[in-house]
């Protein structure tokens, strides 16, 4: 470990989108992976390159779920994405043409600016990772410079799927897949929504008062299990405090099971933890405890960036997501201020931002440094901060945050006061000495599961347990049978219900983001559930498929093709 005066840094990048590929194109689907490939991962690539280059090792913890994988390997993918750069090329021009027969200057050297910067990405794209973002990932974690981490495999919410078979599942789907792309086992992982959930009896928030609770298996024992090292959770879990906020109000079924979980879970002596340490995570299991670790969200850092209205993304010189020029959706406008509506945006201006990134970065590294410094005055010991966001926060939301992190990356890496770590070197230079007790919660809005359960979102989760518990019995009773098309038929049931257990669909209805479109995933995943699980009865019973249904078969194994190594098996 090279020496530092205070202690350890690391950004933990977490990278998703829900599985889009066959399912549309504009104004949902597709359209989001080519969005997120153009504006973050590629650019984001091109800046750890280029820190490389200059001798910097960027170290950062760099998450990539199972699903996004799956999608950026897809040989669709690469030809969708050439198709949408071209067509973002072409949109630039006509644009710079017009604005520059207009006399509009402004725009018309934005304009320009579209054509160079897509056609730069275009090249990286083709040219330098010859067209497989994957491979350049692995490449850069293979050379030490950065750590990459696995997720649930789509991402489901984990503290709400009904069995522990299904737990279980996503998560050893997320660790195979990661093997499959990555070559080596995964040592960190994200939990989805960083939502946790320990081990207590659980009753199903649809279950009537004479059912009985159900006991449950913490979070951490399955990544235990899984030989997992650490995972990341919020701030609040860390701290004791509420995180209910005011949801129990609106939403009854949510305060029962918040009520239920915090009787069962929260011992009176559970300590408060410390962000700048890491802890083993407390377990009614014993063969977890001293197994997984644990680390919390800095908050006082981590809001420099999340925050629009009061973090760095606000800045007026940034480039406005919301204004976009039609047609094409190219963006020519500056965020100008908060309170500024879209008619009053002023023209974006490159030659404005190069000075505010450096003002900003050296004002992060600072705090950091603050904050560090702080804990070692008070502790006289070396602690770490770690910084999670989602990595579409940097070129996508914010589009100078990728040029941001780069420059942040440039000067921790040259600052004596501080040590730019992976998470796993995290916790092998700051190893736990104690163990926590965590609540349940998440970093959603409230800090439980209200974004994910609400009256909005129920019914997809109805659905969801009827299916988990069919999946549950199909492999108890088909586990051993040696039926090669019943086998496959259980396999594409078991992607149909991770595909329907994606923690995206209830987060989009809830925001109401693109709430149509998740509630005709949800139901296209349901129907083709149902009718796999009709053939699974069908030919277990010794028949044939039809041609129709051979046919509808292979149409789903198509369009649903993610996870060649899924293996039912995983849900008995």
């Amino acid at each position: 470990m090279p020496k530092s005066t205070f202690g350890s840094f690391t950004f933990v990048l977490h990278s998703h989108l829900p599985y889009v590929l066959s399912h549309g194109r504009w104004p949902h689907g597709t359209e989001w992976l080519c969005e997120a490939a153009t504006e973050t991962y590629i650019p984001l690539l091109d800046a750890l390159h280029r820190l490389v280059q200059k001798g910097i090792s960027p170290r950062i913890t760099l998450g990539l779920t199972p699903v996004l994988c799956e999608m950026l390997a897809d040989a669709s993918f690469a030809d969708e994405l050439r198709h949408y750069l071209h067509s973002k090329i072409e949109e630039a021009r006509q644009n710079t043409r017009h604005f520059t027969e207009c006399g509009e200057s402004d725009y018309a050297a934005t304009g320009a600016f579209w054509i160079e910067w897509h056609e730069q990405i275009a090249h990286s794209f083709s040219e330098t990772y010859h067209g497989d973002l994957i491979a350049a990932f692995r490449e850069l974690q293979d050379a030490g410079h950065i750590e990459i981490i696995t997720c649930a495999a789509t991402h489901g919410y984990l503290p709400l799927l009904e069995s522990d078979a299904c737990v279980r599942a996503q998560i050893a789907t997320g660790i195979q897949n990661y093997r499959h792309h990555f070559g080596r086992a995964p040592r960190g992982f994200w939990l989805p929504e960083c939502a946790y959930r320990s081990g207590y009896e659980w009753r199903s928030p649809f279950a009537s008062k004479n059912d009985p609770p159900q006991l449950r298996r913490g979070i951490e024992e399955f990544l235990a299990e899984a030989g997992i090292e650490y995972f990341m959770v919020d701030t609040h879990l860390f701290s004791g405090g509420s995180t209910l906020g005011v949801y129990a109000e609106r939403f009854p079924v949510l305060k029962q099971l918040y009520d239920h979980s915090r009787d069962q879970e929260m011992p009176a002596q559970n300590p408060h933890g410390t962000p700048h340490k890491a802890y083993w995570v407390d377990s009614a299991n014993p063969a977890a405890q001293g197994k997984v670790a644990t680390l919390a969200r800095h908050e006082r850092t981590s809001m420099q960036v999340w925050s629009a209205d009061h973090g760095y993304p606000g800045n007026g010189a940034y480039l406005d997501f919301h204004k976009k020029h039609f047609p094409g959706g190219l963006r020519y406008w500056r965020v100008t201020s908060r309170q500024a509506d879209l008619g009053e945006k002023q023209p974006y201006q490159r030659a404005m931002i190069d000075a505010i990134i450096e003002t900003q970065a050296t004002h992060f590294v600072d705090l950091i440094c603050e904050g560090l410094q702080s804990y070692q005055n008070v502790s006289g010991e070396k602690g770490f901060i770690c910084c999670p966001y989602d990595t579409e926060l940097f070129g996508h939301w914010w589009f100078e945050g990728v040029q941001w992190l780069e420059t942040v990356l440039e000067k921790l890496a040259t600052d004596p006061r501080i040590t730019l770590s992976s998470g796993s070197e995290i916790i092998q230079n700051h190893p736990p000495t104690a163990a926590i007790t965590l609540p349940e919660g998440s970093w959603g809005e409230g800090g439980f599961h209200h974004v994910w359960l609400n009256e909005n979102t129920a019914w997809t989760w109805k659905e969801i347990y009827q299916r988990e518990s069919q999946m549950t019995a199909f492999a108890q009773k088909y586990f051993s049978t040696e039926n090669a098309l019943l086998r496959q038929i259980l396999d594409q049931c078991a992607r149909e219900l991770l595909l329907l257990e994606s923690s995206d669909w209830q987060f989009l209805i809830s925001t109401i983001a693109a709430k149509d479109y998740a509630e005709l995933r949800v139901a296209n995943h349901i129907e083709a559930f149902d009718h796999l699980a009709a053939f699974i009865e069908k030919v277990a019973a010794g028949e044939s498929l039809n041609e129709g249904e051979q046919k509808y078969f292979s149409e789903l194994q198509q369009r649903d093709r993610a996870f060649a190594e899924v293996d039912f098996g995983d849900w008995r």
